[in-house]
């Protein structure tokens, strides 16, 4: 405790925050949403929007379709924000002031993003309350368009203001209030329907696998969120999010982390499959992708403890427009002296791609990396085999490198090494 107060206390000084003449008033005016900022938080939003399906290519929209937006969270500005932004955060309390921002909605931003089309709208229901009165008018309007948008999700608050953030936990991964009956009324019209969630956490969406046009997750994606989600439907924007958790396939399904061990997959020790209906990693693309020339042979390269290993693959965009691939790669250790996950990422990377192109990408393993806490409480690196899986996903491998780490047990001290470093360059 003393060391964490003199390390707060000396930095205050170092910031001048002690000083007798100091004073929370700025000196000048701070520019919080610039126009560089607004640039940054799209771009960011943009690149973690998920596509998560896209089976018949229904996206990106034509620009001149007619379009149904649907749904409780595509107009109102609040579904872009997560519960400690300010506006939901202090601002729920005071519905007379302004937000003070422009965040434009899912709605607004498709109508400037798709000028050419025909966009109506529906709320269809409330995001928690069960009333379905709007239902008949969310049908209607779908009934006469050529596709449906529907934008569902969750209401972000603190201590049960709202049905995600602190202190608002669920019973359950059904999609709240009525919205999943809305849903289900959408698809009964035989209109193509998109599922845009804006949501705080994974929800169960095996009920309607299969039966939807595509399948898009935001997450709660900021004030440039609108145009991001809207880029997507569009194509202007190519998505390249990857899933940092899983989506369960049943309500009960917990969202249970990637990292279990083995017997916490699917198995002949329990009568119920936990598998993700997509896994850890996941996303789709509307370009696609080939995976070339991956490190690994017949058998296992030898490694001592302390060593370090390159794995490598080729990534060549197959599809005729730029796009970004992300590289995952995951350890797999089969035997341990105490339970290790069965699979673990352990290094990923980003890299964009022209059509055509190939780019290299090459993670430098060290032994570091395998490392675990053992029953004694120290963090060692053990001898012997292990699995390195190159893949899209926890679920998708695409090239395994197999190692045998040699040599006496290690115990790491503040010198270790578990950032894997990354290099990529043209393969061309």
């Amino acid at each position: 405790m003393d060391r964490a107060a003199r390390r707060v206390l000396l930095q205050k000084c170092e910031l001048g925050l002690l000083d007798e003449d100091w004073t929370p008033e700025p000196a000048t005016a701070v520019e919080l949403d610039s126009t560089g900022n607004r640039i940054l938080a799209r771009r960011l939003a943009g690149e973690s929007v998920v596509l998560l399906d896209n089976p018949d290519g229904l996206l990106p929209l034509a620009p001149d379709t007619r379009i149904a937006v649907v749904g409780p969270r595509a107009a109102d500005a609040l579904a872009m924000l997560g519960c400690y932004s300010f506006p939901s955060h202090v601002l729920t309390h005071h519905p007379d002031m302004p937000t003070g921002i422009e965040i434009p909605t899912v709605l607004d931003a498709l109508r400037t993003e798709l000028p050419d089309a025909k966009v109506t709208f529906a709320q269809g229901c409330d995001v928690t309350d069960p009333d379905t009165a709007g239902f008949e008018e969310a049908v209607a309007r779908t009934a006469e368009a050529d596709v449906c948008v529907a934008v569902l999700g969750d209401r972000a608050g603190l201590f049960g203001r709202g049905t995600s953030g602190e202190g608002c936990d669920a019973t359950d991964l059904r999609l709240p209030g009525a919205q999943g009956e809305l849903l289900d009324a959408l698809l009964a019209t035989g209109v193509p329907v998109v599922l845009v969630l804006l949501t705080g956490r994974p929800y169960a969406l095996g009920r309607w696998h299969g039966r939807l046009g595509a399948v898009v997750q935001a997450f709660f994606p900021g004030e440039e969120g609108g145009p991001a989600v809207a880029g997507v439907l569009s194509g202007r924007v190519n998505p390249s999010g990857r899933l940092p958790v899983s989506v369960p396939r049943l309500p009960g399904g917990q969202p249970w982390t990637y990292l279990q061990p083995p017997l916490g997959l699917a198995g002949e020790v329990s009568n119920l499959d936990p598998t993700p209906l997509y896994a850890f990693g996941h996303g789709r693309s509307y370009t696609t992708f080939a995976w070339e020339d991956g490190t690994g042979g017949a058998e296992p390269a030898e490694l001592g403890t302390d060593g370090t290993y390159d794995v490598s693959v080729t990534v060549r965009n197959t599809g005729d427009r730029e796009g970004a691939e992300v590289v995952q790669l995951y350890l797999h250790d089969p035997v341990a002296s105490v339970t290790r996950p069965d699979m673990r990422l352990i290094g990923y990377q980003r890299v964009a791609a022209a059509p055509g192109e190939a780019v290299r990408v090459t993670f430098r393993f060290h032994a570091d990396l395998s490392s675990f806490t053992d029953r004694s409480g120290r963090r060692t690196v053990e001898p012997g085999a292990l699995e390195l899986r190159l893949g899209t996903s926890s679920a998708d491998t695409h090239h395994t490198a197999r190692l045998n780490l040699t040599g006496p047990v290690r115990e790491l001290g503040p010198d270790r090494r578990l950032r894997c470093e990354t290099e990529v360059r043209s393969a061309d």
